[in-house]
């Protein structure tokens, strides 16, 4: 039987030592691009949720992934040019000691940094099955518009 254990922990490590090098280099690597996680060193933040996000012809998409968070438990904001995601994933109360388990539990914080041609005024939320769907929609001065082209003669704007 501690055999069956011991096997089954070491089948896990490798998979929790690379778990555990994503989230230290994707929290601290600095990078000017933009769509990208910056983690937040001041505060006592547990974990940064994984993310995903793409483009339509009409809005910039985000989705984080916040199995066991509620919409009371999770914190959208924007600031500059960055939408904040930030929350806490509770442990369940049953849970009080001796838990295995490859969820991070306490408080999140993500900073996302949006480029310049959307509208902030207009993002929406919603999450459902622990999946949180951002929506900001581009800018209507930003798309493109159709410009007549008349045909005549040309009348200049600057006599001669």
């Amino acid at each position: 039987m501690l055999n069956k254990v011991f096997e089954s922990d070491v089948k896990r490590m490798p998979d929790h030592l690379r778990q555990t090098a994503d989230q230290l280099f994707h929290r601290y690597s600095p990078t000017d691009e933009p769509n990208t996680v910056v983690g937040r060193e001041d505060g006592d933040y547990a974990f940064a949720p994984a993310l995903e996000s793409g483009w339509s012809d009409s809005a910039f998409y985000l989705r984080a992934i916040l199995p066991g968070v509620s919409e009371k438990d999770v914190n959208v904001s924007v600031r500059s040019n960055q939408l904040i995601l930030q929350g806490e994933r509770k442990v369940p109360e049953q849970w009080s000691r001796n838990i295995f388990t490859r969820l991070s539990y306490g408080k999140f914080y993500s900073a996302i940094t949006l480029p310049d041609r959307l509208n902030l005024g207009k993002i929406k939320c919603r999450i459902r099955d622990g999946v949180l769907d951002v929506e900001v929609p581009i800018s209507e001065d930003i798309e493109p518009r159709r410009i007549q082209v008349e045909s005549g003669e040309w009348v200049s704007a600057i006599p001669a």
